[in-house]
């Protein structure tokens, strides 16, 4: 039969585990209900700069075989606007290659920007991102001096806040999503506090 000090350690190891789990439990319906309330609430949009930077950043989107998706045809032909508009010197487009792909989207981008006459020199790619924080990153060498980002409207925050955060000097010029798209804008949205909370981005 059990002693008193067993009994009195066993009910001590069981509070501690019931305590333990309480606490745990607390914390995931904190994070769920916060969640909840995140998911709930309108993104609340970045304002488009009045006038681009000398140089663009147009962040990736997906590419079919060598032709970019409707989202990323989006925002190179808004890039393409910037810079017939005058005062945009030098376009970067990032962006790697996906899984099961033979392009990159930075090299899809590139080429979809000369084939409309861009000069050469004017256009650069980089090839090897495959999350936003990548493309930021990876495309730094390639900048010079303040940079837009080009993306969607719904993309916009996240993309501009880990922009600063690598130390970019960054505003942004947006397309807008149209409707729709709710996996995509739920993603954002809790990748935008995921980083905002924890400091995790990609």
């Amino acid at each position: 039969m059990p002693t008193t000090d067993r009994l009195s350690r066993r009910f001590q190891a069981r509070s501690g585990h019931a305590r333990g789990g309480l606490g745990s439990g607390a914390l995931a319906l904190l994070l769920v209900c916060l969640g909840g309330l995140v998911l709930a609430l309108p993104m609340l949009p970045v304002r488009s700069a009045a006038h681009p930077q000398a140089t663009l950043l147009v962040l990736g989107a997906a590419q079919y075989n060598g032709r970019p998706s409707p989202a990323f045809r989006a925002r190179l032909d808004h890039a393409l606007s910037l810079y017939r508009a005058g005062g945009v010197r030098r376009i970067v487009v990032s962006g790697g290659v996906g899984r099961g792909d033979r392009y990159s989207e930075g090299e899809v981008g590139q080429m979809y920007l000369l084939k409309r006459q861009v000069p050469v020199a004017v256009v650069d790619a980089e090839t090897h991102s495959r999350t936003t924080l990548e493309n930021l990153r990876n495309s730094r060498p390639l900048l010079t001096g303040p940079v837009t980002l080009v993306t969607d409207a719904v993309h916009a925050p996240r993309a501009l806040a880990l922009a600063r955060a690598v130390g970019l000097k960054a505003d942004v010029s947006s397309v807008p999503l149209g409707a729709g798209h709710w996996k995509y804008r739920m993603r954002e949205k809790l990748a935008l506090l995921a980083y905002t909370v924890l400091g995790v981005g990609d």
